[in-house]
């Protein structure tokens, strides 16, 4: 019997079909009218189907959708930072009966992913769901931007998955789903696994909190994110070989596993922190690491407002369990790596290099100092950001 965390709500609820209820469907989807979805919705609908997003079935109604945005909890109480849902115009949502079944269509590949039942359409208010989810109505957060863009309505119902996408077969072995990451922990005899969220190269300051929690739990799970991302930021095929050769060189591979995800970035700040929780305690894991600027983009958040929004929920919401760790940076001092918490000396004699800067510098040429990154990681970057 497995000793690992329970799945949110109890029980993991993939979506996805398979064998000859799969084949059913698609021929009844064949004859169903389209809709096309965006890249973020198209992730969501992933996570569904993997069961990272249990327990949902589906998009979001109005009074789920509501309460969500409101108090990060859904009608009948369960924890859930922000909203699912899928946008339409007026117009699609009026030729929609309610009741009645509709394909969902990857907008940007053309593919078939799902069938839908439309229980609900409803109309929304963009500035109010961004204030409540993003803590800002600026169209400049990324988040923001693509609530402005989307379309007016709503619309709400269970759904039966069909494909995942090209990620399976795009990154093989890589890819993990949420019963198959909870298989290997157990089978590893692991009890307490520690979540790494990651959208970038893994530099001095995340290793050195990954191997904070090794001390303490028994492996640590790294789980970058492969969905689509903020124009700037480093490509998922560059960072998977900065990722590999950092796990050949400076990690026990015994106690770590890492496998990708699909979900797009929205750069939520402190509710993606608990949404983090929520999915990786779906995988299986017993702490997430929380470190400076968890989900952030630019000045929108302080930087450990996603530490404290977990002061706000109860112990029996949540089986998974932040491990808050502090800024981190090399000291030259120190002679190693240290946090603000552990370290007496000033900023003179700490490492501590902007995201702009090693831009910078990998764009000339120019190795990043060991005190920051590996020098095997680093090279990686280099000869990408030469080649641009």
């Amino acid at each position: 019997m497995s000793t690992l965390v329970p799945p949110h709500g109890g029980k993991l609820l993939p979506l996805l079909l398979e064998g000859d209820a799969k084949k059913a469907e698609l021929e009844k989807a064949g004859n169903l009218p389209q809709i096309r979805i965006s890249s973020r919705e198209t992730s969501d609908l992933i996570m569904m189907a993997m069961g990272a997003f249990s327990p949902l079935t589906g998009f979001m109604g109005r009074d789920d959708y509501m309460r969500v945005s409101r108090e990060m909890r859904m009608v009948d109480g369960t924890l859930w930072p922000i909203p699912i849902t899928l946008a339409v115009s007026k117009e699609q949502a009026d030729s929609i009966p309610t009741n009645s079944e509709i394909t969902l269509i990857d907008d940007e590949t053309g593919e078939l992913l799902a069938t839908m039942k439309v229980m609900e359409a409803f109309g929304y208010d963009k500035k109010l769901e961004a204030q409540n989810v993003f803590r800002t109505t600026k169209v400049e957060h990324p988040g923001v931007a693509k609530i402005y863009a989307q379309g007016d309505t709503y619309l709400a119902g269970p759904v039966n998955v069909l494909s995942e996408g090209p990620y399976p077969e795009l990154y093989g072995e890589h890819y993990g789903r949420p019963a198959e990451t909870r298989q290997i922990f157990s089978d590893l005899g692991w009890q307490t696994v520690a979540a790494f969220q990651t959208r970038n190269p893994i530099h001095r300051s995340h290793e050195y909190c990954t191997k904070i929690a090794l001390e303490i739990t028994d492996g640590v799970f790294i789980h970058p994110l492969v969905g689509k991302l903020k124009a700037g930021d480093i490509p998922a095929d560059i960072r998977m070989k900065c990722y590999e050769v950092l796990l050949d060189n400076y990690y026990p591979r015994d106690r770590v596993v890492m496998k990708v995800y699909p979900m797009e970035m929205r750069y939520g700040g402190p509710r993606e922190a608990v949404l983090h929780a929520i999915f990786r305690q779906n995988y299986g894991c017993s702490h997430l690491i929380i470190g400076r600027d968890h989900a952030g983009v630019g000045s929108y958040y302080g930087p450990f407002d996603a530490q404290k929004i977990f002061e706000e929920i109860d112990d029996q919401e949540l089986d998974i369990v932040p491990l808050n760790i502090d800024w981190t940076f090399w000291c030259h001092k120190c002679d190693g790596m240290a946090s603000m918490k552990t370290c007496p000396h000033g900023k003179e004699d700490r490492v501590l290099i902007s995201g702009t800067k090693v831009r910078e510098m990998l764009a000339n040429g120019e190795l990043p100092p060991k005190e920051f990154s590996r020098p095997e990681v680093a090279k990686i970057l280099m000869d990408y950001y030469q080649h641009l």
